[in-house]
């Protein structure tokens, strides 16, 4: 589904940003998303000190995934005690945020990635404009949701692509320096706009042709429900709840940079495994699983399917095996393995797989997603299998926060 004069495009806002005071060290006080900390990182970050973001955001007394709804209330009302002593300052004026990530890929090419903090609006879901690009996998957690409820907040933005033509070109003059950090090799720098002209012109230019999640898929859903949940205990559809917050890039190659997220297996033995794969792919030798392993699978066009013990086969489609299924190695696999009952879990990161795949079946580890396949997503209307990409870095939460 490419942009129409038909299509209802999305509005991107500028809004009064809630951001940690001038004089507070944000090294001691931002953290990565909810969603990729384990209960050991969270404890670490609230150590680490009394205003660090994850005391909202990952209510005290909780464990990621395993919330205790009495956390929410004490939530907000620490995020407006923070408000209230003047931890958490409110922008004078309405603004977007440039948000620029500066760091060495997983293949050693220095990126500069140069997106923009604003409100996206809420669209239904076959409404267009906003789009997903994979199907995701069900979370029957509430917690976003009951968080949202409680601090009257979007604290983490949804990651949007931008299939409008020149956004990186309007983001590439320096704004009003406003923080920075440098973590695991990545410099994280925010920049406050607040000129009526260049919001204008920002707003303008990501509101003309669709936006595709690239990032944060069940936040934005969540954004839908507490829409919802606001429309009708007001009757208005005019509210803060209509936009949530998001990180705009544009959709070129240049800004992105695109991981794998690996198979784990299990329900299966091995050796039923590979029989099974064996009648899509080419099973032989291959070399043992490191990066240089990674980069041979996108230039041999070949998976691997990695051993408990960690002894690895590459995996070659056989010719015509997967004629009329998307060149996607998330979709071969899944169309291999449709039958067998398969049990599947999803691990980014080399070390993380080999590591975790002593309590598994088997793993295969699968090469990135392609922009070419991104863009043919996006205009077409079609969605990958889940976990089919992984964006990096991960954008940090607490640099922005969005009052609602």
């Amino acid at each position: 589904m490419g942009s129409s004069s038909l299509e209802l495009m999305p509005r991107f806002e500028p809004f009064r940003a809630l951001r940690y005071a001038p004089d507070i060290d944000l090294d001691a006080v931002i953290a990565p998303p909810y969603d990729v900390l384990s209960p050991l990182d969270v404890a670490a970050l609230r150590a680490h000190d009394e205003h660090n973001i994850v005391w909202v955001d990952v209510p005290e007394g909780t464990e990621v995934g395993q919330y205790a709804p009495a956390s929410y209330a004490e939530a907000g009302e620490l995020l407006r005690e923070w408000i209230a002593q003047g931890t958490l300052v409110l922008d004078d004026t309405p603004g977007f945020t440039i948000y620029r990530m500066r760091f060495s890929d997983a293949t050693g090419q220095p990126r500069d990635i140069a997106g923009v903090l604003g409100a996206l609006e809420v669209m239904d879901a076959d409404a267009g404009g906003v789009l997903p690009h994979e199907r995701t996998t069900p979370k029957a957690s509430t917690d976003r949701l009951d968080l949202t409820r409680a601090t009257a907040a979007n604290m983490s933005p949804v990651w949007g692509l931008s299939l409008a033509t020149g956004l990186t070109n309007l983001l590439a003059f320096p704004g009003e320096p406003v923080g920075s950090l440098i973590v695991d090799k990545v410099e994280h720098v925010v920049e406050r706009v607040t000129n009526p002209e260049r919001c204008a012109a920002i707003a303008t230019r990501v509101g003309a042709s669709d936006v595709l999640i690239a990032d944060g898929h069940h936040r934005y859903g969540v954004a839908r429900q507490y829409r919802d949940e606001v429309r009708a205990a007001t009757g208005l559809s005019d509210t803060p709840a209509e936009l949530t917050l998001a990180f705009i890039n544009e959709l070129v190659d240049e800004q992105l940079s695109i991981e794998a997220i690996h198979r784990l297996y299990d329900g299966i033995s091995l050796d039923e495994l590979r029989a099974k794969l064996s009648e899509y792919f080419k099973l032989s030798p291959a070399p043992a699983p490191t990066p240089a392993l990674l980069a041979d699978m996108v230039e041999l066009e070949r998976l691997t399917l990695l051993h408990p013990d960690g002894t690895a086969e590459w995996l070659t489609p056989l010719p015509g095996a997967f004629d009329g299924v998307r060149a996607l190695d998330g979709a071969w696999l899944e169309h291999a393995l449709t039958e067998t009952g398969v049990e599947v879990s999803y691990q980014h990161g080399l070390s993380e797989v080999l590591t975790a795949l002593n309590g598994h079946s088997a793993g295969v580890l699968i090469r990135p997603t392609s922009l070419a396949e991104i863009m043919r997503t996006a205009t077409e209307g079609l969605l990958m299998p889940p976990k089919s990409t992984f964006f990096t870095p991960k954008l940090r939460t607490g640099l922005v926060i969005r009052p609602l």
